[in-house]
């Protein structure tokens, strides 16, 4: 009698260790095929990423914060950062009653207002600007002076002529 009871428990004992590896193994494969599946789409990501980069060098290109030549001619000014001063000094001419005096344009549903600044270098600007239905661009020559004047002078501008 003892010696069934022995068999039986070593059988089922056995039962449960099959059954348990079985399911350990299956769960493994879909672990492991979950893994690959991951590690893939990371490496998707890090070129996507790589990619990025580059078109975000690429765009910087053409500003102050990344031309070291440009940035030369402001160093005997105690700025942290000339582009935004430079960029903030603009927008307060948003700040005259009406039209901004840069915009050669009268407003039509509202005051023309600069939106968007993007210092090119120690001299040139390029600007956006809109009355909330029209919108054009500016570009500016600007002059940062020793006292922390600076002097816009509009060089050209553009309307277009659909609205949004």
């Amino acid at each position: 009698m003892k010696a069934r009871i022995f068999l039986y428990l070593f059988i089922f004992s056995s039962l449960i260790a099959l059954y348990i590896y079985v399911s350990y193994s299956a769960q493994a494969e879909v672990k492991d095929e979950k893994i690959t599946s991951l590690e893939a789409q990371v490496s998707q990501l890090e070129d996507s990423l790589r990619s990025s980069r580059l078109k975000v060098l690429d765009l910087q290109y053409f500003s102050l914060e990344n031309n070291d030549d440009a940035l030369a001619y402001y160093d005997h000014l105690s700025l942290k950062d000339p582009a935004r001063y430079v960029a903030d000094k603009l927008l307060e001419t948003n700040e005259a009653k009406g039209d901004n005096p840069l915009v050669p344009y009268e407003g039509m549903e509202s005051n023309f207002k600069i939106n968007k600044i993007n210092v090119l270098n120690h001299k040139w600007i390029i600007a956006d600007f809109s009355d909330g239905r029209f919108w054009g661009e500016l570009f500016i020559e600007y002059e940062l002076n020793d006292d922390l004047s600076v002097d816009f002078t509009l060089l050209d501008h553009l309307l277009y002529t659909r609205s949004l």
